[in-house]
């Protein structure tokens, strides 16, 4: 790792927590130099939904290059981004009776949440925007200032505007709707305050801790924003592509969001790619007025259209999702029933599962016990108190299996080496 420690900036985070140095990766397994073979559980934060070297998509992408195809182009018409564009209208967005307008916005994630920021406020002609706590939507300073963490909060270096936190679906306790903040802040609006431009929000949070939210939640959330003639976006970056099971993870809440932001495994391999889509009256962009250089990534419009066209024409990936995230549910569950004084409850949906843990410090441990015994498993949440089981869709059940007897073995280690410590019990 000397050269990494010696040359790299001190801003790196995941090569901390999984100190090898990997070069080999296929379906849910990485190798590092040594020839250790790991099971991942993190697939590159959720950007390899389809698992890592997808053959059928590597080998269109081998294809597209000795094709010579064109591999940058901004925004110029490309082939590969035709295909592309077909193939999600008709593969995603007409079988569910969606109309959006598809936005290039640049590489990333946060690039998609910063152009769906602007296009609100530009529409509207409002600044603020309504975030939620425990919310993550990215590291630039617009999708920064409408995420909750005060530790990623605390890089920025300047104050952060223009964002009205309210309380996520029960973060005021059981038997309260946290609705009723907002619904109340929004009807004495007239009264002084401005309405917001728009509300932004994970179905599931994922960085904030695997916390989902309810269905009935979510669409009271839809009507008081309508009421209000306040936009809906819906940050589908970690949750969506079939992460929770259907395509877009607002799906089961049966809502339409103005405008949807997607990246990580919409490109299908891990390559950089994001989309805003917009509810085609928004689309009131003037040419060039959000542009970037690195829009038109046309090897990740090539694997992406065939990801699409490989696993989304029928409901079998969807369906197979949802068996493995009941599988993987079930053990975790039973893992806590084990472990009550550390463990608390389980929640997510789909392939995106979270563990709480109630000791201080136990996350952490939990997560670098499995990585010594072959597993790569990140935490989440405020204090890394959530373990979160973020594997490939695709993951071979046996592999599924191994995983979660890692953690389980994981657990009795982590527990055992802070047996005499006392750490203190979270919240």
């Amino acid at each position: 790792m000397e050269p990494f420690n010696r040359l790299e900036s001190e801003v790196r985070s995941y090569c901390r927590a999984f100190p090898a140095v990997f070069v080999r990766a296929l379906g849910a397994r990485v190798a590092d130099e040594r020839g250790r073979s790991y099971v991942d559980f993190f697939s590159g934060a959720g950007a390899l939904n389809y698992g890592h070297n997808n053959p059928r998509l590597k080998r269109r992408l081998i294809e597209y290059l000795e094709e010579d195809g064109v591999l940058h182009s901004l925004d110029l018409a490309t082939a590969a981004k035709r295909d592309f564009l077909l193939r999600f209208e008709s593969i995603v967005l007409a079988p569910r009776g969606l109309a959006y307008k598809v936005q290039f916005p640049g590489p990333t994630g946060t690039n998609a949440v910063e152009a769906a920021l602007k296009l609100a406020r530009k529409v509207t002609g409002r600044r603020n925007v309504v975030c939620f706590s425990h919310g993550y939507h990215g590291m630039t300073l617009g999708s920064l200032a409408v995420t909750s963490s005060p530790a990623k909060r605390a890089g920025a270096g300047v104050p952060l505007h223009d964002a009205l936190p309210m309380p996520f679906d029960g973060d005021l306790g059981p038997g309260v709707d946290t609705l009723d903040v907002l619904e109340a802040f929004l009807a004495s609006a007239g009264r002084g305050a401005e309405l917001p431009a728009a509300a932004i929000v994970e179905t599931l949070q994922a960085e904030g801790g695997v916390r989902p939210a309810g269905i009935a939640w979510l669409q009271r959330l839809e009507r008081i924003l309508r009421a209000h003639g306040v936009l809906l976006i819906v940050d589908d970056i970690q949750a969506g592509c079939g992460r929770t099971g259907p395509f877009f993870s607002f799906e089961p809440a049966g809502i339409r969001p103005d405008l949807v932001c997607l990246s990580k495994s919409i490109s299908g391999l891990g390559l950089p790619m994001a989309l805003v889509l917009i509810r085609p009256d928004l689309d009131v962009w003037k040419p060039g007025e959000h542009n970037g250089t690195f829009r038109g990534n046309n090897l990740a419009f090539v694997a992406g259209a065939e990801a699409l066209i490989a696993y989304w024409q029928d409901g079998a990936l969807s369906a197979d999702v949802e068996e493995k995230g009941e599988l993987v549910r079930q053990r975790l569950t039973a893992l806590a029933a084990r472990h009550p004084e550390a463990l608390g409850e389980v929640r997510g949906r789909g392939l995106l599962q979270g563990l709480r843990c109630r000791i201080a410090g136990l996350g952490r441990q939990v997560s670098a016990a499995a990585f010594a015994r072959g597993l790569i498993i990140e935490t989440a949440g405020m204090e890394d108190e959530v373990l979160k089981v973020l594997p490939p869709l695709t993951i071979e059940r046996e592999d599924l299996a191994t995983g979660l007897e890692v953690i389980e073995a994981s657990v009795a280690v982590a527990l055992a080496e802070l047996e005499g410590a006392r750490p203190p019990v979270l919240v």
